[in-house]
């Protein structure tokens, strides 16, 4: 099943997200979004905080990962209750931790 409530997910964490970067993110993840697999970030597997890491925090977001490391696992310190975490809110919230959302 293909997830489309990233407004939804994102709202649960951030109430009033600014819904044009979340379109950004939605724009920058792509084709990522369409696999039922890979809509959703594995925080527990260092392979995939790596990619995200290397990818959006780095080519993105512009930052280190001395500094987009801790800020991943503060993201998922926020999204502990939830078992599948959306790509998109993910995104969003490793932009907010390092304040780099005006970035996207």
């Amino acid at each position: 099943m293909i997830r489309t409530d990233y407004q939804e997910n994102l709202a649960k964490y951030v109430p009033g997200a600014d819904q044009n970067k979340l379109n950004a993110i939605i724009k920058f993840c792509g084709i990522a979004l369409k696999g039922a697999d890979s809509q959703f970030v594995s925080m527990t597997d260092p392979a995939e905080v790596k990619r995200v890491v290397d990818g959006f925090a780095t080519k993105k977001l512009g930052l280190a990962p001395s500094v987009s490391e801790p800020a991943m696992k503060k993201v998922h310190e926020i999204m502990k209750a939830e078992h599948s975490k959306l790509r998109t809110t993910v995104y969003y919230l490793l932009a907010q931790e390092t304040g780099t959302l005006v970035k996207i």
